[in-house]
């Protein structure tokens, strides 16, 4: 990957000429007291350097060299006892590729140095305050310096504007990691559906989805899983998961891995007891009606809002047909008489973050769909216990939900391989 994360600095470098760029690492979060959360460093710092330890700065400089400086916490043989090793300056040359590298502590003294004669610094202001401080002392110094002939940035441009349009688009190598990070989510739904069984609690099924996960080598979930068993799949980010599940009921799984900073996100609704009932199999034959439609109007040049008015259109005739809404169905979609039941849009960009970078609006217009660009398709209903629908209904939540790469050709779905028609669905459960 290392010659990946050169050519991305690369393209950034040629987006944001003549300007700077600077992105500090993420903060260190405490969990409670003196322990903190385990570390993930920012999606963008790590998409430019593979580089992941905290109090770390990326410096990029389109004007002259060092066009790619790192700062980095120091070799400490003492700190490296108790919490690991650091790549330290030399490592931040030699395994990360850095033309230049400094202490974290000199950051005052250089940054000043890296601005000058720079019209544009690409820096995001306000997500870290205590940073920010610090990049306008160093404005502060250039400015300072201006009678001597240094000229400093005038321009602030939020870094995103480049960064994420480049994350947006999936490289070779970025599509390889998704692929793998979602089989190894395959192999966690497969395996929940097969052990699922009446009486078991939802954290159970849980810990089957993280043992499989671990055992694979994925370093951590994409999100907090949804593991809701009977009304708690109705709740759409339902993640207390220790409900004990009962026998008939349907078990929405939303769960998925992250490898290699790259995330997964799949959800199936299955049954406990390994078959569906007539309600819920309605139910469910709709949603996935509405899937497999909009995954059809993927392909390049499409929106993702004309892919969801594919889900609202199936599931707003079904609701109609089975009498959970007033008809006929083009009236009922444009009331948004399917609204209580299907509340949330069909699909979201993935990549490094589950619901990942990159506009979806250009020029006040939904944007078109190109190659490379990876998405969700997830549809649901969403019939909560208390809902004016028909009491065979209530307490039934199903969503589907499936990653999909646009292709040239169309798309290619990326989590095929887990089940998800109805028949195919009782067979894994019984697996």
């Amino acid at each position: 990957m290392m010659t990946d994360f050169k050519a991305r600095r690369q393209r950034a470098l040629d987006a944001i000429h003549p300007g700077v760029m600077v992105l500090p690492a993420a903060p260190v979060a405490i969990r409670n007291n003196d322990v903190e959360h385990d570390y993930r460093q920012d999606s963008d710092v790590h998409y430019l350097t593979g580089f992941d330890e905290p109090e770390s700065v990326v410096v990029l400089n389109s004007v002259r060299e060092p066009h790619y400086t790192l700062f980095v916490r120091p070799r400490d043989p003492e700190r490296e006892t108790w919490d690991g090793a650091r790549a330290g300056v030399d490592g931040a040359l030699e395994r990360f590729g850095a033309d230049a590298a400094h202490p974290i502590a000199a950051l005052a003294d250089e940054l000043p140095r890296l601005l000058e004669d720079v019209p544009s610094l690409h820096y995001r202001l306000g997500l870290e305050r205590r940073f920010d401080e610090r990049v306008l002392a160093a404005l502060d110094r250039v400015r300072a310096r201006a009678k001597l002939g240094v000229a400093w940035p005038t321009r602030i441009v939020e870094p995103g504007a480049v960064l994420h349009e480049l994350r947006l688009r999936k490289s070779r190598e970025e599509l390889e990691l998704m692929r793998r990070a979602i089989s190894i989510t395959a192999e966690g739904h497969l395996e929940a559906m097969a052990q699922t069984k009446p009486g078991m609690f939802e954290y159970e099924v849980e810990a089957v989805l993280r043992a499989v996960f671990s055992r694979r080598g994925a370093e951590r979930h994409a999100y907090s899983p949804i593991v809701g068993s009977g009304p708690n799949a109705t709740v759409l980010h339902y993640r207390s998961n220790d409900r004990q599940m009962q026998a008939g009921e349907l078990l929405l799984i939303d769960a998925g891995c992250e490898l290699g900073y790259y995330a997964s996100d799949i959800t199936r609704t299955f049954p406990v007891s390994g078959s569906f009932s007539k309600e819920q199999r309605e139910i469910y034959e709709i949603v996935l009606d509405a899937q497999l439609a909009s995954i059809e109007a993927t392909r390049p040049g499409a929106t993702l809002d004309e892919i969801h008015a594919k889900s609202v259109e199936v599931i707003a005739a079904g609701l109609a047909r089975l009498g959970i809404i007033a008809g006929p169905p083009p009236e009922a979609v444009e009331q948004q008489r399917y609204k209580p039941y299907f509340m949330h849009k069909t699909s979201h960009y993935l990549g490094m973050d589950v619901h990942d970078v990159g506009a979806y609006f250009v020029e006040g217009k939904p944007r078109a769909l190109e190659p490379g660009m990876v998405l969700t398709v997830e549809p649901g209903i969403y019939i909560g216990e208390r809902a004016a629908a028909p009491e065979r209904y209530r307490g039934i939540g199903v969503r589907i939900e499936d990653d999909v790469l646009v292709s040239p050709e169309g798309r290619i779905v990326l989590s095929e391989a887990i089940p998800k028609s109805a028949d195919d669905v009782e067979r894994a459960c019984r697996a």
